[in-house]
């Protein structure tokens, strides 16, 4: 047994997650749900970039992007991503790394539909990670979509929601003198048990 109790207190880590995301809403200036995700190419070399976290879902954490972009090619390739999502104002982290899984269906289009106007025809417009000779090319092709899409533009099918199974869940917060508390949850495979430790800061 860990000596959980608090911010850490509970049984389920995405009831946790969800409360920390919670907090953060409240205190963090922008971007409460900024994660940095990262992948690894078909050569193993890294990369990470920002995104946006949409959902912690009772067994998963999801976010959207172009199933085009350098991201979704790396994901697709490895089917395993990790993520940290980092609060200055509560001074606390979330370290995640799991199997990964496309979000495709009802789930994407209802996702898509909630989005801004402008973001949708832009989801149409942007050829993700692919170079663009300007930012005048690419206004006249957010001009080109917005004539051809209309004003209530269905979801591209090639943009879309990433679903992130966790193997593995570290909650970390800041302590006196630099000595963290972090716990880490852990199992073999998505059907296993959670093993629970604390871990060294």
């Amino acid at each position: 047994m860990t000596d959980r109790s608090g911010k850490f207190a509970g049984d389920d880590p995405f009831v946790i997650a969800r409360a920390w995301l919670s907090e953060a809403e409240a205190s963090e200036p922008n971007d409460p749900n900024a994660m940095a995700l990262s992948t690894v190419d078909a050569d193993g070399l890294p990369n990470a970039r920002m995104v946006l976290l949409k959902d912690i879902e009772d067994g998963a954490f999801v976010f959207y992007t172009n199933y085009g972009s350098a991201k979704a090619q790396e994901i697709d390739g490895a089917g395993k991503a990790s993520f940290v999502i980092h609060w200055k104002s509560l001074r606390r982290q979330i370290r995640v790394r799991g199997l990964v899984s496309r979000e495709s269906g009802p789930q994407a289009d209802a996702y898509y539909a909630s989005r801004s106007l402008k973001s949708r025809l832009g989801a149409w417009a942007s050829r993700q990670s692919q170079p663009l000779s300007s930012r005048t090319a690419l206004m006249a092709e957010v001009a080109k979509v917005t004539a051809a899409q209309g004003p209530n533009p269905a979801r591209p099918p090639f943009w879309g929601g990433y679903r992130i199974t966790p193997l593995e869940i570290e909650f970390w917060a800041d302590g006196a003198f630099r000595l963290h508390d972090r716990f880490r949850w852990r199992r073999e495979n998505v059907d296993a048990n959670w093993q629970i430790h604390r871990l060294s800061p």
